[in-house]
């Protein structure tokens, strides 16, 4: 397994993880906001009111209402990213990193907008009269290349295949995995049921809402998302409330920190701009998912007659999305304090590296050595060889970090009692010994158990977990619910709706048996497939920029003439 993370880590920091990918999505981002003069802000309002359905027609294609296409659109983003995926990008990258998040927020509403309204515009229908929309559609439609001999090159029916079939891999890296293991180890940690069996109930429950397709998971979706925010709301108000001294400082320091990055401070071990910048920016991506091109296959569902309307819904997502619940989260983690404290819990073997010296992060020199290495400017030496254990405490005197802080009060156990022997260490890592050998000790921690520690700084007391087990519940398991469909649609593109049941079934047991595998791996593999959708989705989005800007003005023009007394146009 820890050869298998390895990969994929090494892939993601080529791909997702590099620069150029960053400079690809933020200024994709930037380039429409400004091309299009701020549409995120200036169309903001109008977006309301098309949600609200005042401009509906009864002869409006489609399988879903507009306020249905932005609640499955919502409840495939809002997720564990706006509860683990924060509390992560926090966690590597201190109040910077949420900064970036925001950031990235602000410039995905207009990539969202321009990616839904060339997928309405260009949807199909499959055999079975259901829509067929997405960024693969436009892609096959737009993206060929026609030669001056009246030939064709089909490079948009390729690149639109690339993408379907990154689409069907990220409804397992984004919409599955991540999702059930975030719920089942929320599950654990607050009620103590083991993971295997919220992995079948859970199982079961998305098995039954899947099947029906769209117009059920529409029906499921609409009364789940506005439930499930409300809850998480009132109790991430409770805490930055309970913390109220705190709270100034908090803000203050996302953007103290902005192009500095963040010092040492408590476990922290400090976090430069490059890795801030670099980690908001992929945790903002994976929680409102603007320019992966996953939203759009839910909104081209909408009954809407024209494309450019329900790419104004779309405007709303980011904001809900990041803005408002992962800017809650953010706050929260920081006015408690608990994101740079090292609380009692149990490691995972992939976040644990066994150095081949002792460091003190209490010594300045030590902590820059540290620093520089969690931060990849630096290489520290690694421990090769076998740690002694004599009644569950390690013999060594070197360090062992555990989730990017130095370990302490670690203890080992087998079967539940204190391990006595020996432990092969190679390159730093443990060798897979033995499934049910146990590191325990105090570390910072990350993901959903840093904002379940986080919930309970208030007046709420131990009971704030609660939210969060049910929140993360409720989030994660709407978002499989729309990821199934993203997939199934994708599934559609590739081979047919004929194959859709076969696909549901298998998203059903892989969505299983992810409910007991290592976090660590899975959050690294869903890093990978959301950049294998995002690429080639922007640039298609920017192929086509002239189009683009063509049908919002004919969407405006016609608006115009049907819609003369509206206040607010003069303003388009």
């Amino acid at each position: 397994m820890q050869q298998i993370n390895a990969f994929f880590t090494t892939l993601h920091s080529y791909i997702g993880g590099n620069n150029w990918f960053i400079f690809l999505l933020l200024g994709t981002g930037l380039f429409f906001t400004l091309y299009l003069k701020f549409p995120q802000i200036r169309y903001f309002r109008h977006a309301l009111r098309i949600v609200k359905g005042k401009y509906d027609k009864k002869s409006d294609r489609g399988d879903t209402t507009h306020f249905q296409s932005l609640a499955t659109a919502l409840s495939g983003t809002v997720g564990t990213g706006n509860i683990a995926g924060v509390a992560l990008a926090v966690h590597l990258g201190g109040p910077a990193a949420l900064f970036w998040m925001l950031a990235t927020a602000f410039l995905g509403m207009c990539t969202k907008f321009v990616e839904v309204t060339l997928s309405h515009k260009y949807r199909d229908f499959d055999e079975q009269g259901m829509v067929a929309g997405g960024p693969m559609y436009f892609m096959k439609k737009r993206l060929n290349i026609s030669l001056k001999n009246g030939k064709t090159i089909k490079t948009g029916y390729w690149l639109g295949g690339f993408f379907a079939i990154a689409t069907v891999l990220s409804s397992f890296g984004t919409g599955s995995l991540p999702q059930i293991n975030s719920i089942s180890n929320a599950i654990f940690a607050t009620f103590g049921v083991q993971h295997v069996i919220t992995g079948a109930v859970m199982a079961v429950l998305l098995a039954l809402i899947i099947i029906g397709g769209i117009r059920r998971i529409a029906q499921v979706t609409e009364k789940l998302v506005p439930f499930m925010a409300i809850v998480y709301f009132l109790g991430a108000i409770a805490v930055i409330i309970s913390n109220y001294q705190n709270i100034v400082p908090s803000f203050v320091s996302l953007f103290t920190n902005v192009f500095t990055g963040t010092a040492a401070v408590g476990g922290f071990l400090g976090a430069g701009f490059a890795f801030a910048f670099n980690n908001g920016v992929n945790r903002g991506l994976f929680s409102n998912e603007a320019g992966q091109g996953s939203a759009p296959i839910a909104h081209a569902a909408a009954k809407a007659h024209e494309p450019v309307s329900e790419g104004m819904v779309a405007i709303l997502e980011p904001f809900i999305d990041t803005i408002i619940i992962c800017f809650l989260t953010g706050m929260v983690l920081l006015s408690s304090g608990v994101w740079n404290q090292k609380v009692p819990n149990q490691f995972q073997r992939t976040d644990m590296v066994v150095l081949a010296e002792r460091y003190d992060e209490h010594n300045a020199a030590h902590a820059a050595l540290l620093g520089d290495y969690l931060n990849n400017k630096a290489t520290l030496p690694l421990f090769t060889g076998t740690l002694d254990v004599v009644d569950g405490k390690i013999q060594n005197d070197n360090s062992i970090l555990h989730a990017r802080s130095v370990a302490e009060e670690i203890a080992v156990s087998k079967g539940g009692v204190p391990f006595t022997g020996e432990i092969t260490v190679e390159k730093g890592r443990v060798v897979q010994t033995s499934s049910d050998l146990v590191f325990t000790g105090s570390s910072l921690i990350h993901s959903a158990p840093l904002t379940t520690v986080a919930y309970t700084q208030s007046f709420l007391g131990d009971s704030g977990k609660y939210i969060v087990a049910l929140g993360l519940l409720l989030f994660a398991f709407s978002t499989a619910i729309a990821w199934s469909y993203y997939g199934d649609r994708a599934v559609t593109y590739l081979v047919g709706a004929k194959y859709v049941m076969l696909y549901r079934i298998i998203f059903v047991i892989a969505f299983f048996v992810a409910s007991f595998i290592d976090t660590t791996i899975i959050w690294n593999l869903s890093m990978l497939t959301v950049a294998f959708m995002t690429v080639p989705n922007l640039i298609g989005l920017l192929i086509l920029h002239r189009e683009v800007k063509q049908t919002i003005g004919d969407y405006w023009d016609g608006f115009k003439k049907e819609y003369p007394n509206e206040k607010f146009l003069k303003n388009k």
